[in-house]
C-alpha cells in the first residue's frame, strides 16, 4: 500500500512540473548579470506610504500562444519610509511593476534595464500615488496567496487557505502541513521529532492546542534554523507561528461561530484599527471542545519468572473549554521607530473520563473508572522596539517576552475488582496536583548592510525559566475504610533554567550567483531542582557551548537554486523529562522522570535543490542529523516504590547516539485558475543506539500529503487532503504530562507506529457584497482510519495499544468580515462624535 501511495504522489508532482511549455527559451546554463530595483512611494503631499504592496513580474515570450505573457516574481511590502527594492534581477528581461495600496489608484510601470550592462541598480527615486477614497465593500480583490509559498530556507504555509481547520486549533491547521506530523495525542513531529514553537519569532509556554487556528495568519516551517535562533531543539527545526496583525489603514474586523457533530462550539471575534501612528488588534475566542476516543491494549510481561498477560478496552470522553484573548498596540514614534505592546490571556479547562475493562492472567477481571479535572490560566506580555536607521536596511529591535501562569489538577481512580456475581471490592486513588511556571526572555538584534552585498546581523539574548509542581497521592486499598498518602508517589518540586546566548553571522553574495551566510552562536546554561518536601537538591552547569551555522546557496540558473546549510543544535531536558516524580494514577503504566539527564547534541546538514517553472515550485531536500546523547522513552524493570515490588516503569534515559537521515519532496503548482496542487514526499531512515550492548536497526518509512485546493464558479470552495504514514519509529523527545486519559507511556527506542493515513474535506461558499460571509462544512478522518497502533517490546515485555480518536468529525462554521478602509474616514468634524466612522459596514 505505501509503495503505490508513495509512487501516486511522487508521479504527481514529477507529472505536474512538466506538463507545461518552458516560459523562457533561454538555455538552463545561461548566465546574467544581475540587476536591484528600489524606489520610494509618496502621497500627493509627499509622504511616505508605507505597507503598500509591491509586485514584481517578469514579462516573457510564451512560445504556446506567441504572445507575452507575465509571471509574478517577487513580492513585498513598502516600509515606514514608503521605501522598496529587489535583487538579484537578470538585467536582460523585461519587467513589470505593480503597485498598490488601499486608498491610492493602483499603478503599473514597466522596467527594462537596456543593453547597457554596466547599469545593474536601477533607482525609479519617489513615485507618486494618487488619492482613491473607496470603501472595502466597494473594492472586489481578485489575487489570492498560495497554500505554500516556499523559500530556500524555510517554508511558509498561508492558514487562510487551509478550510478544514476553521473552528479548531494550531492542531488542526498541522495536519495538513507538508513535513509536520500530528499523532493521536496531538504531539507535533518535524521529520519525526518534536519541533520548537515560536509565536511571532518568540519562544512561547503556549501549545499548538491552546491556539485557535483563526487568529493565525501564516507558519513557517524552518527545518535548518542559523545561529539567530535558540540552539534548543535538537532533533528537529522551528515552527513559527505567526498571528494575525492589520497592516492596513483604518479598521477591519471578523466575528466567526461553529459547532460540530459532538457538541462542541466555538467563537471568535476581532477588530483591528490602525490610523495615523497607531495600529491596535483586539482578538478574542472561546471554544468548547468535546473529544471521544476509544481503544485498547495487550501486555505481556515477565517479572522475576512469572508470566502474565493484560487485556484492557478503553473509551474515554473529555470536556474541554479553552478562552484566549489577544491585545496588540503598535504606535510610530517617528518614521524610522516604532514601539509595540502585546498582552495575551488564555484560560483553559478539561475534564478527562475513562472508563477502562481490565482482564489479567494474575489479579482476574476489575473495570477502572478515571474522573479528573485540569485547569491552567497563561499569561502572556510581549513588548519590542523597532529602530530603523538612515542606511537601508539598518536595523535594531528589542524584545521582551514574558509568559506564566498556573495550572491545577485533581483525579479521582477507582479499580473495581469482579468476579460473576459483580464487584467483590473497590481500591481508590486520589491525586491532586497544582504548579505554575514563568519563562522571561529578553533579547536584542542589529542588522547592518554593506556597500559591498555583505551584511552582519549579531545579537544577545536571555532566558529564564521557573517552574514549580506540587503533587500529592493517596490510596484507599481494597477491604480499606480510610486513604492513606503514598510518600514515595508525592511530590513537591522547583526547578529553575536560565541559558545566556550571543550570535554573530555575516552574509553576502561572491561571484556566479553564489551567496553565503557564516555564523556563530555562543549558550551557557544552568539547571537547579529542588524536591522540597525531601530537600534533596539537583544541579547542572552545562558549559559554554559554541553552535556554528553554515550557509551556501548558488543560482545554476534563473529557475534553477542549490542550498547547502550545516548546523549544531543542542536539546536540554525539560522539567518533566527530569522530576523524579513516580506517576502511579495508572497502575498498569507507571512512569517516572530522570534528574540525571544531560543534553543531547545534534549535527544537521541539508542539501536542497529547487526550481521554479512557471506556476509551479519543485523543492528536493537531502537530510542528515547525528545526535549524542539523545534523550529518550525507556520502559525497564525497577524497583516500585509504592510496591516495594519489582514492576516496569516508563522513565527517560541518555541513549548512546541516534542517526536521522532522508530526503523530502516538496511540489506546489496552480495547475489551473480554479485547482491548487501541494504534494509533500518524506522517506527517513531513524536508528538509536541505546548503549555498547544494545544492537539497532535502521527503520526505513515514507510520509507524504495531498493537498488539493478548488476555487470554484459562484464563490465555492472545495479542500481534498490526504495523509499516509508508513511504519515508522516513535518520536524520540515527546513531553510527558501527569496522570491524562489513555495516555500509556511508550519508548521510542522499543517501539514503531503502524502505517495509518487519513482523509479530510471541505467546502466553503462565500456570499453577500463582496463575499463578506461565508460558511464553511469541514469533516476531518472520514474513513475512521487515523488511529494508532503501537508495537513495543523489550526486556520482559511485549505490548500492542490502539487508539483512535474523534473519528468523522463534522464541523460547521459560519463567518462575517466587515470594515472600512477609507483614509480620510476619521476627518470628523468636531462635532460629530469620535466612534462614528465605526460602524459596521
Amino acid at each position: 500500500m505505501k509503495k503505490i501511495i508513495a509512487a501516486l504522489l511522487l508521479a504527481t508532482a514529477v507529472a505536474s512540473l512538466h506538463a507545461q511549455t518552458a516560459p523562457s527559451g533561454r538555455p538552463s546554463n545561461f548566465a546574467v548579470a544581475e540587476g536591484k530595483l528600489s524606489g520610494q512611494l509618496i502621497d500627493l503631499q509627499g509622504k511616505p506610504i508605507a505597507q503598500a504592496s509591491v509586485n514584481l513580474l517578469r514579462v516573457i515570450h510564451d512560445q504556446s500562444t506567441g504572445k507575452e505573457r507575465e509571471i509574478l516574481f517577487k513580492s513585498t511590502s513598502s516600509l515606514e519610509n514608503g521605501k522598496f527594492s529587489f535583487t538579484a534581477l537578470s538585467t536582460k528581461d523585461k519587467w513589470k511593476l505593480k503597485i498598490s495600496s488601499v486608498g491610492y489608484t493602483a499603478k503599473d510601470i514597466a522596467i527594462e534595464y537596456g543593453s547597457d550592462s554596466k547599469v545593474l541598480d536601477k533607482d525609479l527615486g519617489a513615485i507618486t500615488l494618487e488619492n482613491d477614497n473607496r470603501k472595502l465593500d466597494e473594492v472586489t480583490v481578485t489575487g489570492r496567496k498560495a497554500l505554500l509559498e516556499m523559500d530556500i530556507d524555510k517554508k511558509v504555509y498561508n492558514v487562510e487557505k487551509n478550510i478544514v481547520a476553521a473552528g479548531g486549533t494550531a492542531i488542526d491547521v498541522m495536519r495538513n502541513m507538508p513535513s509536520v506530523q500530528v499523532d493521536i495525542d496531538g504531539n507535533v513531529k518535524l521529520r519525526n521529532a518534536a519541533p520548537t514553537i515560536f509565536v511571532d519569532g518568540k519562544p512561547t509556554t503556549l501549545t499548538p492546542d491552546q491556539i485557535p487556528a483563526d487568529v493565525i495568519e501564516k507558519i513557517e516551517i524552518i527545518t535548518n534554523p542559523s545561529a539567530k535562533y535558540d540552539a534548543s531543539g535538537s532533533m528537529a527545526g522551528i515552527l513559527n507561528i505567526i498571528l494575525k496583525k492589520n497592516k492596513k489603514t483604518g479598521y477591519n474586523g471578523m466575528v466567526t461561530l461553529g459547532a460540530d457533530r459532538f457538541g462542541g462550539t466555538n467563537f471568535m471575534g476581532s477588530l483591528n484599527l490602525r490610523q495615523n501612528k497607531f495600529n491596535i488588534s483586539l482578538t478574542g475566542m472561546n471554544m468548547r471542545m468535546r473529544t471521544n476516543t476509544e481503544g485498547d491494549s495487550y501486555r505481556e510481561s515477565t517479572i522475576d519468572g512469572v508470566k502474565s498477560t493484560v487485556n484492557q478496552d478503553i473509551e474515554g470522553k473529555t470536556k474541554g473549554m479553552i478562552s484566549f484573548g489577544r491585545l496588540g498596540l503598535d504606535y510610530d514614534l517617528s518614521p524610522r521607530t516604532t514601539v509595540s505592546v502585546a498582552g495575551i490571556f488564555v484560560e483553559g479547562k478539561f475534564r478527562p473520563n475513562e472508563n477502562t475493562m481490565i482482564t489479567t492472567e494474575t489479579q482476574g477481571n476489575s473495570n477502572r473508572i478515571s474522573e479528573s479535572e485540569r485547569s491552567f490560566k497563561p499569561r502572556g506580555l510581549q513588548a519590542g522596539l523597532v529602530q530603523k536607521f538612515k542606511t537601508e536596511g539598518e536595523e535594531l529591535t528589542a524584545d521582551f517576552n514574558y509568559f506564566g501562569g498556573t495550572n491545577k489538577s485533581n483525579g479521582t481512580y477507582t479499580t473495581n475488582y469482579l468476579d460473576n456475581s459483580g464487584i467483590i471490592g473497590s481500591q481508590i486513588q486520589k491525586n491532586v496536583g497544582s504548579g505554575d511556571n514563568k519563562f522571561m526572555t529578553v533579547q536584542a538584534d542589529y542588522v547592518k548592510p554593506f556597500k559591498n552585498g555583505m551584511k552582519l546581523e549579531t545579537g544577545v539574548r536571555a532566558q529564564i525559566n521557573k517552574l514549580k509542581n506540587l503533587n500529592s497521592n493517596s490510596l484507599k486499598a481494597r477491604n480499606e475504610d480510610e486513604y492513606k498518602d503514598i510518600s514515595a508517589a508525592s511530590a513537591n518540586y522547583d526547578n529553575k533554567n536560565t541559558v545566556y546566548a550571543a550570535y554573530a553571522s555575516l552574509g553576502g553574495n561572491l561571484k556566479d550567483w553564489v551567496s553565503y551566510k557564516v555564523g556563530l552562536r555562543v549558550e551557557n546554561s544552568t539547571y537547579d531542582g529542588e524536591l522540597i518536601n525531601t530537600n534533596q537538591k539537583f544541579h547542572n552547569k552545562y558549559p559554554l557551548s559554541l553552535f556554528p551555522s553554515l550557509f551556501l546557496s548558488k543560482k545554476l540558473t534563473e529557475k534553477d537554486q542549490l542550498q547547502m546549510s550545516v548546523t549544531r543544535r543542542v536539546n536540554r531536558p525539560n522539567f518533566f523529562q527530569l522530576i523524579p516524580f513516580v506517576d502511579y494514577t495508572d497502575s498498569l503504566n507507571i512512569t517516572r522522570g530522570n534528574p540525571d539527564l544531560v543534553p543531547e547534541f545534534t549535527t544537521s546538514g541539508e542539501l536542497s535543490y529547487s526550481r521554479t517553472h512557471g506556476k509551479g515550485t519543485f523543492l528536493a531536500s537531502f537530510y542528515y542529523k547525528y545526535t549524542t546523547n539523545l534523550i529518550t522513552r525507556y520502559l525497564t524493570q525497577e524497583l516500585n516504590p509504592i510496591t516495594d515490588k519489582m514492576d516496569f516503569i516508563n522513565t527517560y534515559i541518555n541513549a548512546n547516539s541516534s542517526k536521522n537521515y532522508g530526503a523530502e519532496f516538496t511540489y506546489t503548482n496552480n495547475l489551473k485558475t480554479w485547482w491548487d496542487l501541494t504534494a509533500d514526499l518524506n522517506f527517513y531512515n531513524s536508528k538509536i543506539e541505546i548503549d555498547d550492548k544494545t544492537p539497532s536497526e535502521g527503520m526505513w518509512t515514507v510520509f507524504g500529503k495531498l493537498n488539493n485546493t478548488f476555487n470554484l464558479k459562484k464563490n465555492w470552495n472545495l479542500q481534498l487532503a490526504f495523509e499516509y504514514q508508513g511504519k515508522t519509529n516513535m518520536p524520540v523527545t515527546q513531553n510527558q504530562t501527569f496522570g491524562p486519559p489513555m495516555n500509556q507511556a511508550q519508548s521510542s527506542s522499543q517501539g514503531y507506529i503502524k502505517p495509518f493515513y487519513g482523509i479530510d474535506f471541505a467546502i466553503k461558499k462565500s456570499f453577500l457584497k463582496n463575499q463578506a460571509a461565508s460558511v464553511t462544512l469541514a469533516v476531518n478522518d472520514i474513513f475512521r482510519t487515523r488511529g494508532n497502533t503501537i508495537i513495543s517490546s523489550g526486556d520482559g515485555f511485549y505490548q500492542e495499544y490502539y487508539r483512535l480518536s474523534n473519528p468523522q468529525l463534522v464541523k460547521l462554521n459560519l463567518s462575517y468580515r466587515f470594515g472600512k478602509m477609507d483614509m480620510n474616514m476619521f476627518k470628523k468634524n468636531k462635532n460629530q462624535n469620535s466612534m462614528e466612522g465605526m460602524q459596521m459596514q
